[in-house]
């Protein structure tokens, strides 16, 4: 982890109490973290780490702020989003390193420090929405193309086949899977 080296908070020999770690976050922080199948490439985002440190735990919060940009769902051109959140993280020492939960990790208590870069990252991916995608209108008009030429269509559907709007699969009503029109009569019990 030398490459991450930045991102190391010495937990070893802070005092107990309050203390206060910042970081700005660009595409070098993304370069270095992309294997290959890194959701985000590119960003601009400020972090502060508030750490509590009490005599058996180390209690960090972070503030992170800015944006990212990350290709969008539907037409694969760079969407830029923003990134608001706060994660809490709660540290203790231990023989080996684990994750005991989501927001609580135990390290090595011979190491004394802990890595957060592969957490920023998590807590910024985990802030996106499930479906990235541009404003209506915005996208790729080549791409939109492309993709509605190739769109299973049913036989009632009015689309033009060389249309160039922007699609949106989740809120075609007129596509309809047949396979389901079984259950459109079945009884709904609303206790």
């Amino acid at each position: 982890m030398g490459k991450f080296s930045l991102y190391n908070i010495p937990l070893r020999g802070l005092s107990e109490g309050k203390h206060e770690f910042r970081y700005d976050l660009d595409k070098s922080f993304f370069a270095l973290i992309d294997d290959g199948t890194a959701d985000v490439k590119k960003g601009d985002l400020k972090v502060v780490v508030s750490l509590k440190k009490t005599s058996v735990t180390f209690e960090l919060n972070f503030d992170i702020t800015g944006t990212v940009h990350v290709p969008c769902d539907r037409c694969l051109d760079d969407i830029s989003l923003d990134v608001d959140t706060k994660n809490k993280l709660i540290v203790k020492f231990g023989k080996e390193y684990s994750e005991e939960s989501d927001e609580i990790v135990i390290i090595p208590e011979e190491d004394g420090e802990i890595n957060i870069a592969w957490f920023l990252y998590e807590f910024i991916v985990l802030s996106l929405p499930a479906k990235k995608v541009h404003p209506p209108g915005t996208c790729n008009k080549a791409m939109s193309s492309k993709l509605n030429k190739h769109r299973a269509k049913s036989a009632d559907d009015d689309l033009d086949d060389d249309s160039d709007d922007d699609i949106s699969l989740d809120d075609d009503d007129s596509f309809t899977d047949s396979r389901w029109d079984g259950l459109k009569d079945a009884p709904v019990d609303e206790d």
